[in-house]
C-alpha cells in the first residue's frame, strides 16, 4: 500500500510538471507575470491586486513589438486573475498599431512614439466626444546587437553608428571602429546592418538619437519609416534579432529583451565609461525625461544626448494609446482593468526582471489617475 501511494504521488507530480511545462511553452517565452518562483518561472500571485471589475470578452490590441514581451507577461498574469477576458495583442509595430486604432479595429494600441497631431485628429472619428492620448507604460533600452565571433566587447559612438547604418563604414576593421576598440582584434568582415521593414517606433527613437547627437553624419529627417539606403530589412524586433543571430558580420537594433542571447554594443556617450543597454541604464535616462503632453496626455521628451554615468542614451518609452472619452462600451471595462494592472505597482514591478524599465514613480502615478477617468 505504501508503495502504491508513492507511485500515485510520483505520477501526480509528473503530471503537474508536464502541465507546467506545457503552460510555459504555450506562452512562447520565459516572460513572467504576477510573480516568479525561485527558478524564475511564472507563478500565480496569491497576493495579486488585480481588479477584474466587470471585465469580460475579447480585447484586441496591436502595435509596438518592443513591448511585446512585457505585454505577454502582463497578459499571462492578468488573464490568470480575470479568466473572463481574452487579450490578443499582435505586436505588428507602432505604425500598424496607431493605424489600427484610428481605424477603430482595436481597443488600444502600443506605440514607441507619441501620437502626431494628424493622428490625434484622426482619432476623433473613433473616440466619440474625446481624443486619443499617450499613456507611458513601459520603458526600455534599444540594444545594438552584433554577430562578430571573437569580439566580445565592442564599443561604438554615435558618429560611427550613423556611418554604419548609412553604409558609409563597410567593414569591421574600419579605422573609426579600431580607434574605439584598440585592444580588439577586428576582422575585415563585411558589415551587415539590419533595420526594420515596417514603420516602427524603435526606428524612430534610434534615429532621434542619431539626429540629436550626430546630425552631420545622419542627415535624414527621421520618423517611424527607415530612410537610409542599403542594409537588410526585417520585421519586428524579433525579426532583427533572428537576422543578426544568423548572419556573421551583422548589427541591428532591437528592444533589449530580444537581445538576451546576442552580444551587444557599449555606447561611448562621453561618460566616464561606455554604457551597455540595461534596464537600470534605461531607467536612469527615462528619469530625466520631460512631460510635454497636455491634459491627460503624458507624452515624454527624452534626452538622447545624456552624458550621465550609467545612463543609456538610446532608450524608448512605449505608450498605450487609448481614448480619453468615447471608448467602445463593450471593451471599456476590460481596457480599464488591464491598463489599471499594467500601470499598478504590481504590473510595473515585474518589468526590470524581464529586461524592461518601469516608468518613473511621479509620472506613472498620474497615468494611474488618468486610467481611472477613462470613459
Amino acid at each position: 500500500m505504501k508503495l502504491q501511494r508513492m507511485n500515485r504521488r510520483a505520477l501526480t507530480l509528473g503530471a503537474l510538471a508536464v502541465s507546467g511545462a506545457l503552460a510555459l511553452t504555450a506562452c512562447g517565452s520565459d516572460d513572467t507575470g504576477g510573480g516568479t518562483d525561485s527558478t524564475g518561472s511564472a507563478t500565480a500571485n496569491a497576493n495579486s491586486t488585480i481588479k477584474c471589475d466587470d471585465a469580460k470578452g475579447q480585447l484586441l490590441a496591436d502595435g509596438s513589438s518592443a513591448q511585446k514581451n512585457a505585454i505577454d507577461a502582463w497578459v499571462k498574469a492578468f488573464t490568470a486573475a480575470c479568466s473572463g477576458v481574452q487579450i490578443n495583442y499582435k505586436g505588428s509595430g507602432s505604425g500598424a498599431g496607431v493605424t489600427a486604432f484610428t481605424q477603430g479595429t482595436v481597443a488600444f494600441a502600443g506605440s514607441d512614439s507619441a501620437l502626431k497631431p494628424d493622428e490625434v485628429t484622426a482619432s476623433k472619428s473613433v473616440c466619440t466626444g474625446g481624443t486619443a492620448i499617450d499613456l507611458p507604460a513601459v520603458g526600455g533600452a534599444i540594444a545594438l546587437a552584433y554577430n562578430l565571433p571573437g569580439v566580445d566587447n565592442l564599443v561604438l559612438d554615435a558618429p560611427t553608428l550613423a556611418k554604419i547604418f548609412d553604409s558609409k563604414i563597410k567593414t569591421w576593421d574600419d579605422a573609426a571602429i579600431k580607434a574605439l576598440n584598440p585592444d580588439a582584434t577586428l576582422p575585415s568582415t563585411k558589415i551587415q546592418p539590419f533595420h526594420r521593414s515596417e514603420e516602427s517606433g524603435t526606428t524612430d527613437n534610434l534615429t532621434k538619437y542619431l539626429i540629436a547627437t550626430t546630425p552631420e553624419n545622419w542627415k535624414y529627417e527621421g520618423g517611424k519609416a527607415w530612410q537610409a539606403e542599403g542594409g537588410q530589412a526585417a520585421s519586428g524586433s524579433s525579426g532583427i534579432a533572428a537576422g543578426v543571430k544568423q548572419t556573421e558580420g551583422a548589427i541591428g537594433y532591437m528592444e533589449q529583451s530580444y537581445a538576451k542571447d546576442l552580444s551587444t554594443v557599449a555606447i561611448d556617450t562621453g561618460a566616464s565609461t561606455p554604457v551597455k543597454a540595461t534596464s537600470d541604464g534605461a531607467t536612469k535616462a527615462i528619469a530625466a525625461a520631460e512631460v510635454v503632453g497636455t491634459g491627460n496626455d503624458y507624452s515624454l521628451k527624452l534626452d538622447y544626448k545624456t552624458t550621465a554615468d550609467g545612463a543609456y542614451p538610446i532608450t524608448l518609452v512605449t505608450y498605450e494609446i487609448v481614448c480619453d472619452k468615447g471608448n467602445k462600451a463593450a471593451t471599456l471595462p476590460a481596457t480599464k482593468a488591464f491598463l489599471r494592472y499594467i500601470t499598478s505597482e504590481e504590473g510595473q514591478g515585474i518589468l526590470s526582471g524581464i529586461d524592461y524599465a518601469p516608468i518613473p514613480a511621479d509620472i506613472i502615478a498620474k497615468v494611474r489617475t488618468t486610467v481611472e477617468s477613462l470613459a
